[in-house]
């Protein structure tokens, strides 16, 4: 059997380099464009082929045009919330841009294949949405961020209904685990982490109630390899738009108070004002992909918490990574 020709970009990334490792596990011939503006040469695999390219450049096109390829997962992106808010015209370009620079090479050479949108789930619903909020839910984002992600999967509407692409956004939830970036804009999972390994409190702003669905990494590779290679169990007209979460909520402190008994350590906390804009609540409804791919999240939080306090202790006490 011919392997399948996968193109995965942002695939040195957190979640992309997980999905790299699944993809080589199953035999495809991967591809992986990343600029490493984020993500960490030494995750890629080496069976991938790895080019460091920008997904908004005349390569990138190329690269996309000739490979051929069957399927490609989109994770590259400029994901930091805050730098979009200080710079949207600089997230629409990698994120919209970029996106759009990907499309139309597809749509030249290789109209049949699918195209796996890595989305987000809360930074597309807001506040005003029901909790958990369902795929139907009025998506009111509250950031140049989840405006662009919102935009793109727009035009993979656009892209399915009047060039045929086989497309799926996935909308994530809160992503964590191992290889997760602890500084910048990064998961709160992450940055506790690092907090107590350096023996220092771990900052909730505000009270500590604000909720988030968090969905351990290897459940979200799942669904990406379901929604990259698996057979729809249902007829969407035009792109789909899928959840992928838990659907149970988790506020801040329950989340501190988990990952300080994971790591044996004393919870210390320190609270810091509020932050402008914060959502209050999040978490999505993941019935329409348990539907459409079969897909259900196995890793309780408290097991993939721990998991991923092992591998950053791991990490800091010098073991690969």
């Amino acid at each position: 059997m011919t392997p399948r020709r996968v193109l995965l970009t942002g695939g040195a990334g957190f979640i992309g380099s997980h999905c790299a490792d699944a993809f080589v596990a199953d035999g495809d011939a991967l591809t992986i464009l990343d600029d490493l503006s984020s993500g960490v040469r030494a995750h890629v695999p080496a069976a991938a082929v790895f080019h460091r390219i920008d997904i908004r450049s005349p390569e990138a096109a190329r690269l996309a045009r000739e490979g051929r390829f069957d399927v490609v997962v989109h994770c590259a992106a400029q994901m930091d919330v805050r730098k979009s808010v200080a710079d949207p015209r600089f997230d629409a370009q990698v994120n919209i841009d970029g996106t759009l620079n990907l499309l139309e090479a597809i749509r030249a050479s290789s109209p049949s294949a699918r195209f796996v949108f890595a989305s987000t789930g809360g930074a597309l619903y807001g506040d005003r949405a029901e909790v958990p909020a369902s795929e139907s839910a009025r998506c009111a984002p509250q950031s140049p961020y989840g405006v662009a992600k919102l935009a793109v999967e727009h035009y993979l509407g656009y892209y399915a209904r009047v060039h045929g692409l086989d497309a799926v956004a996935l909308r994530f939830s809160n992503v964590y685990g191992p290889r997760q970036d602890p500084h910048g804009e990064a998961g709160v999972v992450a940055i506790f982490c690092d907090r107590i390994l350096d023996g220092a409190p771990l900052t909730i702003y505000g009270d500590g109630r604000q909720t988030r669905d968090y969905v351990y990494v290897m459940d979200v590779v799942q669904a990406v390899h379901l929604a990259a290679h698996g057979t729809f169990r249902d007829a969407v007209d035009g792109a789909r738009a899928l959840n992928i979460g838990t659907g149970r909520e988790t506020d801040v402190i329950t989340l501190a108070t988990l990952l300080s008994t994971a790591a044996d350590a004393p919870l210390r906390v320190e609270h810091a004002p509020a932050r402008a804009g914060e959502q209050s609540r999040s978490a999505v409804r993941i019935d329409a992909a348990s539907r459409a791919l079969g897909w259900r999240p196995a890793t309780p939080l408290e097991d993939g918490l721990r998991r991923t306090w092992s591998w950053f202790a791991a990490r800091r006490a010098g073991a690969p990574r």
